[in-house]
């Protein structure tokens, strides 16, 4: 008796995708199907429910990469099949992320040591991993002297103002107190003078933020390191600080290239930043770099013997792909220092004339106006009880136009202050912020009417 396999038909080319029998019925949503499909129906009814996500171009809260070169994607495919990982296997792709590192260093001015070629460093998925790694080290430097020393080693204790929630996932996950200082009344982030309040002898180090969240501001970097030069001369207590640049260490070189945040600063020992977010690379790549060997604890460092030979690596996983590593390279090639000072400064550029249409609106006050940090702008209302709408409720008709721009309240102690916040990145041009501005003001109107076409609604006239 012959033996035949249940297989769905051969795609007819003649048929439509909608009559192929995939289409037919609601895609798996629990359980894998029992029979193939044709890869181009696969495709199609994945890409139509695809269009249920946002606009990326019109989402104004992310940081995040959302306009691409038509070579990064060529490059990416290029290297869907390399794990930046396998260094022994890949080389080359080693070879161009040693490149980026050391372009970093450069960059964000690490001290030239004996050896000029390799600094320390490395890719990661993103700038939360790498916070993850300069946290690790900070906690192990620590430890390390603390047992030097014959001291006690619990209880470890990072200190830091209005962070991004990857903090508070590496305090948890690897037995950290964090201490996050409130924010002060009219502040924006952590103040110098609040410090001494909460560093003490267990504090691995402090994190000042280049860039904060919630607002598009730097935090006082230099204070920050001058205030922890003056705590370790009057109390002996040695406390590193680490920069997490996610965002402004590709927005401070280039346009605020006087101001000292980086391996300047002598305080400084390690620096976080995301690729895929002003770095202009795509989605999946962040860089951790310290100010040098001694910073960086050996035990860290694994070197594996499989997947072809000896691995020296620094990661949370062992397989990553390296096209977000490649296309980084690209944009620094593509665009070098001058390419980014123009980018970021058009963006800029846009980011305040925002600040000025949105400050002539009337009901709002200006948290940041776009000048001296991010290319963003951050506000709230002015008096709150003087109108019948939230910018909760302006969020929500902004979001009617396809505009994703976030609503939420400031940290502890600023938590009464709700805020608005509106992000310009690389392909986000000034005609498309006219168009946002003209549909806030829309928006105001239709609020402060109490929505008054809702009664008077008609059908179509076509």
């Amino acid at each position: 008796m012959a033996l035949h396999n249940a297989q769905e038909p051969a795609a007819d080319p003649a048929v439509d995708i909608f009559a192929s029998p995939l289409s037919e019925q609601p895609l798996p949503k629990r359980s894998m199907p029992d029979l193939p499909s044709p890869p181009p129906v696969v495709y199609q009814l994945l890409h139509n429910e695809l269009l249920l996500d946002g606009n990326a171009a019109q989402n104004l809260a992310t940081f995040c990469t959302t306009w691409t070169d038509d070579e990064v994607r060529r490059l990416m495919d290029l290297c869907l099949d390399k794990n930046i990982v396998d260094k022994d296997e890949y080389p080359q792709t080693a070879e161009i992320e040693s490149r980026c590192v050391n372009i970093l260093a450069d960059l964000w001015h690490a001290p030239a040591g004996a050896d000029q070629v390799n600094a320390v460093g490395c890719s990661t998925t993103g700038s939360s991993e790498a916070a993850m790694l300069c946290g690790l080290a900070l906690k192990w430097r620590w430890r390390n002297r603390r047992q030097a020393a014959g001291q006690s080693t619990e209880r470890p204790n990072l200190v830091c103002g209005p962070v991004q929630v990857c903090w508070e996932k590496f305090a948890r996950y690897f037995d950290v107190e964090l201490r996050q200082v409130p924010v002060e009344p009219g502040a924006t982030g952590l103040q110098a003078h609040q410090l001494r309040e909460y560093v003490d002898e267990n504090t691995i180090g402090v994190v000042a933020i280049l860039g904060v969240t919630y607002t598009g501001t730097y935090e006082p970097v230099a204070e920050i390191a001058a205030e922890l030069d003056r705590m370790q001369a009057e109390n002996g207590i040695d406390v590193p600080l680490h920069i997490d640049a996610a965002s402004g260490g590709f927005i401070a070189p280039f346009l605020h290239p006087d101001l000292e945040w980086d391996f300047r600063l002598p305080r400084v020992a390690s620096i976080n930043a995301s690729g895929h977010k002003y770095g202009m690379a795509p989605l999946g790549v962040g860089w951790a770099l310290w100010r040098d060997q001694d910073a960086l604890p050996d035990g860290l460092v694994f070197h594996v013997d499989y997947l072809g030979g000896d691995m020296p690596t620094l990661a949370l996983n062992f397989s990553r792909p390296g096209g977000q590593v490649i296309t980084q390279y690209f944009m620094f090639l593509r665009l070098g220092r001058e390419g980014y000072r123009r980018v970021y400064q058009a963006c800029a550029d846009t980011a305040q004339h925002l600040a000025r249409r949105i400050a002539d609106m009337g009901p709002f006050t200006l948290l940041y106006d776009g000048a001296g940090a991010l290319p963003a702008v951050s506000y709230t209302l002015t008096d709150p009880d003087s109108v019948d709408w939230t910018l909760y409720d302006l969020s929500d008709q902004l979001r009617l136009r396809g505009w994703q721009v976030p609503s939420y309240p400031l940290p502890p102690d600023r938590q009464e202050t709700v805020v608005q916040r509106v992000l310009v990145r690389h392909g986000v041009g000034r005609d498309e912020i006219e168009l946002l501005a003209d549909d806030i003001r829309r928006a105001i109107k239709h609020l402060d009417a109490g929505h008054p076409h809702d009664a008077d609604r008609v059908g179509f006239h076509h």
